[in-house]
């Protein structure tokens, strides 16, 4: 061989190294952006889990007849906090289950404030207002996390599904990610009962 070929071979085994090495660094950086957002989710709901014993407590010392309310609030809690989910290996099914118990905390909570309206004691409650502005606060960080980790993980999966940086993912085992979907009725509005 040419003393030239075996140059030119050269660089082009070292421009498909660095190729490989940025593709793939590339790839880990939109992975982990994936799973730092996902964390995000994780620390909103998290956070609204950590606000519910307080207003069910400034509740119940007011509204201690609507049990059943209360009792519902808790009980959606509960199964909240029970359903863990890997979002590196989530299955769509599995996300809907994990959206579905945090829908029913949801709508938990929607009948909990409700019931302030029976009692205007207890909407007039200072630490009843300010439990119930952190929560819509929280509602609100909810949905901008989730918006987040949705827009993650759409730059992660078309990454890792254009070419060439397909072939990098396929051979390093980077595998497409699940997004958050509405519930199946979510865009009806809900009704709120007095």
């Amino acid at each position: 061989m040419k003393k030239s070929t075996l140059i030119i071979l050269a660089i082009v085994a070292m421009v498909i190294v660095v190729w490989a090495i940025s593709g793939y660094n590339g790839l880990v950086s939109k992975e982990e952006s994936v799973n730092q957002t996902w964390a995000n989710v994780e620390s909103a709901y998290q956070r609204r889990m950590d606000l519910i014993p307080n207003l069910v407590n400034t509740v119940k010392g007011y509204a201690e007849h609507e049990k059943e309310t209360l009792q519902a609030v808790t009980d959606a809690r509960t199964k909240a906090t029970s359903i863990n989910i890997d979002p590196s290996t989530a299955t769509p099914e599995q996300m809907e289950a994990w959206m579905s118990a945090q829908h029913s905390m949801s709508s938990a909570l929607g009948r909990l404030i409700a019931v302030s309206e029976s009692y205007p004691e207890l909407k007039a409650n200072e630490n009843f207002r300010d439990l119930q502005a952190q929560l819509e606060g929280t509602e609100n960080r909810i949905k901008v996390e989730r918006d987040r980790y949705n827009a993650a993980v759409k730059e992660y999966n078309v990454k890792i599904r254009r070419f060439p940086s397909n072939i990098l993912a396929s051979l390093f085992g980077f595998d497409k990610r699940t997004m958050f979907e509405a519930q199946e009725g979510a865009a009806e509005a809900p009704e709120v009962k007095f």
